[in-house]
């Protein structure tokens, strides 16, 4: 099964969940260890993906409990995941459930290998999924996701929506993304949205049968007006980073075009080294017309797609969006180009699309 994750302030689709298909009735296991069961299934759902040509980042599930099951298991599912052709920092690995306080120990120092090892961390079932508080910290979470249930009853239930409203006041605050997940009226997509939350997934954006490049239904694409937390210095540039599409500073410039074919909603591309630090970054309009210029494929297609590409402009995930627009702002012919959100040692994070910018700072 596939879902989009859906980026309400542009209206595109940013990263895709894909979920395994349950383990045939006909043959049964006699005893399935649960956290083996749950690394096949994860690196099963990402397996299903290969035939469909999506570039976007892919969201994968993991219970809590597998974190505790040690370092073997986990070296499994990053032998697995790599066996997909794509690389860490290509997933979003959502981890889901409760755990024994004693194991919080073990369930942080996975979370930060993980991190190390170059995948995006997100939390699930937040708001009723038994986890610290305090993990939102140590685990430095990239995306935090909202239990389903209290997503869809927010907008009903005006207890609910203020504690959704304060779950995204405390992301925003930890720098980090929020997931409404299983919405299914537009109505709800509208409130949660007004809540601030950005990112969001169900029924009532894409049926059970969507496939990435199929259409999507958005019923808000573009953000409110600024709401008083925004006052002061503002948001941060990393309430609005969006996963980025990657490849390896070495991929041609017929590698890029394939990306950029396969989703439209595709604004850039970021070409990046064996460390994930940003080399460079392909700018969707201008490679385009390079390239369907006279002789533009015939003469750049096999050629390194670097030699079609600009510099890119970091900006570290802190920074205040003002700030960041004005460093936009210096460079008049690529004004408009994405910026590169990249960590404190310089690896890609993702992009920030500056119009995005510009209407949170309008008055």
């Amino acid at each position: 099964m596939f879902h989009p994750v859906v980026d309400l302030g542009t209206g595109t689709v940013v990263a895709v969940e894909t979920h395994a298909g349950p383990p045939a009735a006909s043959s049964p296991s006699p005893r399935v260890d649960p956290a083996a069961d749950d690394v096949r299934r994860a690196v099963e759902a990402a397996r299903a993906t290969a035939d469909l040509g999506t570039p976007l980042p892919l969201q994968i599930g993991l219970r809590a409990e597998t974190l505790t099951h040690g370092d073997a298991f986990l070296g499994e599912l990053h032998h697995g995941l790599g066996e997909t052709g794509r690389r860490p920092q290509e997933f979003i690995i959502c981890v889901a459930g409760g755990f024994p306080p004693a194991q919080r120990p073990t369930v942080a120092a996975a979370l930060s290998g993980l991190r190390r090892a170059g995948y995006l961390v997100g939390l699930a079932g937040l708001g009723a999924g038994h986890a610290p508080l305090d993990l939102l910290v140590d685990g430095a979470s990239y995306l935090l996701k909202l239990d389903p249930e209290l997503a869809r009853r927010a907008r009903a239930e005006p207890r609910r929506s203020a504690l959704v409203a304060s779950l995204v006041e405390l992301a925003h605050r930890l720098g980090t993304h929020v997931l409404a997940p299983g919405l299914a009226t537009q109505d709800q997509v509208v409130h949660l949205r007004e809540l601030g939350v950005r990112l969001v997934q169900g029924p009532a954006l894409a049926p059970p049968e969507w496939r990435p490049g199929m259409p999507i239904t958005v019923p808000v694409a573009a953000r409110d007006e600024p709401t008083p937390q925004d006052l002061g210095l503002g948001p941060r540039v990393s309430e609005f980073t969006l996963p980025a599409v990657t490849l390896p500073h070495t991929a041609t410039a017929d590698e890029v075009l394939n990306v950029l074919n396969a989703e439209t909603g595709i604004t850039s591309v970021i070409l990046v080294d064996e460390r994930q630090r940003p080399r460079s970054t392909v700018d969707r309009t201008r490679f385009l017309l390079r390239l369907s210029g006279a002789y533009g494929h015939a003469l750049h297609a096999h050629r390194p797609a670097a030699r079609l590409a600009d510099p890119p402009r970091p900006v570290p995930r802190t920074v205040p969006a003002v700030a960041a627009l004005r460093a936009a702002g210096k460079e008049e012919e690529r004004v408009y180009d994405d910026l590169v959100v990249v960590d404190e040692v310089g690896r890609c994070l993702g992009i920030v699309r500056v119009a995005d910018l510009i209407r949170s700072l309008s008055p």
